[in-house]
Order: structure tokens, then sequence, then C-alpha cells
């Protein structure tokens, strides 16, 4: 990305199932849910959204890899979009393990997303 428009920050947790994928989705809606963009348009070039580009990268604590990416992007509805991981985040106890929600141990997962947005 050689311009950088702005930047969100969000966090997102998955309390039980120790789901990275659930809790980045989580992470990244945080980061976008609560913007509008109304000029974005008109800063890119060609004035389309085409030509934006989103940079996601993910504070992980734990199992990167199965994390979805696919997943992950299809959460930002515009641009071209891509996911870069990090070691962060956190992992801690929940306090409990509970089968039904398809815990394997008692840890939660948070994980904390910047969206970058350009071109």
């Amino acid at each position: 990305m050689d311009k950088v428009l702005f930047i969100q920050t969000g966090m997102g947790i998955d309390v039980h199932g120790q789901n990275v994928t659930k809790a980045s989705v989580r992470a990244v809606k945080d980061a976008i849910h609560f913007n509008s963009m109304p000029g974005v348009e008109q800063a890119l070039p060609e004035q389309s959204l085409d030509n934006m580009k989103v940079n996601v990268k993910l504070a992980i604590p734990k199992d990167h890899n199965q994390l979805d990416e696919k997943e992950v992007k299809e959460t930002i509805p515009y641009g071209n979009v891509s996911v870069e991981v990090v070691e962060g985040g956190m992992a801690t106890t929940s306090g409990i393990v509970l089968e039904d929600k398809n815990d394997s141990n008692d840890l939660m997962y948070i994980v904390n997303a910047s969206v970058e947005v350009g071109y």
C-alpha cells in the first residue's frame, strides 16, 4: 500500500471453543462496524472502490495455523484485502470448560485487529 488513508482498530474474543477465526472476525467487525467513509471514493485513484486496498493485521495469541483467512477477508465489503498475522493478543482462562461449546480447554482467545485502508 503506497498511501494509507486511515486505520481502524478493534478487539474480538472467542470465550468458548478456542476459535481464532471467530475471534479475528469479531475483531475486524469491531474495527469497522461503527464507521462510515463517505469521502473515501473521492480519495481513491479513479474514484473507484475497486482501487481500495485493505490490510488487516491480526495479533493472534495461539493456533495461527487454524485461521481461516478467507472468512476474515469476507468481513471486509470492498477493496483488495490482505491479511497479516503477528504474535499478540491474549489467551487467558475463561474459568470453565463447556463441552457443549466445543471447549477443548478453559482458554478464551482475544485477538486485536488493525484495519488499514488506502491505495
